[in-house]
């Protein structure tokens, strides 16, 4: 695959996995997170910490899902691969707290790691439509 079009196919995952996870942590979930994380919450968002990490994650959705899903040109495979992905991340972060951290909520883990496994399935899925498309 030629570098332009896995920057396209990157630059277009952005906005689509922005929009979902922002839905998501502004309207649907919003109320679940801060009441399970309230005396941790800071007042104020590092969002460079925050804008890397969605960048880097979406690095690996690009590596270790769309770009074999659009070289095998199976949707399927995208799907799997970028379930797997989120969830094995989201998973990394949510055990680590929960194995370290007081009273971190075992619901919480289990809520964000399903959500990590739909936000990069979605995200992946969205992102191989349209670039069939382009």
């Amino acid at each position: 695959m030629q570098m332009s079009r896995i920057f396209l196919t990157y630059a277009v995952s952005v906005p689509v996995f922005f929009f979902i996870d922002m839905i998501w942590l502004g309207v649907i979930a919003k109320g679940f997170y801060r009441n399970a994380l309230e005396p941790l919450l800071t007042p104020n968002v590092n969002w460079i910490a925050a804008i890397m990490f969605y960048l880097l994650f979406l690095v690996g959705v690009l590596i270790f899902a769309l770009l074999p899903g659009m070289a095998k040109r199976s949707l399927v495979y995208t799907i799997e691969m970028a379930a797997l992905f989120g969830f094995i991340a989201y998973a990394t972060y949510d055990l680590t707290n929960l194995a370290t951290l007081r009273d971190w909520p075992l619901t919480l883990s289990i809520v964000d790691m399903i959500w990590g496994s739909f936000l990069s399935a979605s995200t992946a899925t969205m992102t191989y439509l349209i670039m069939s498309r382009i």
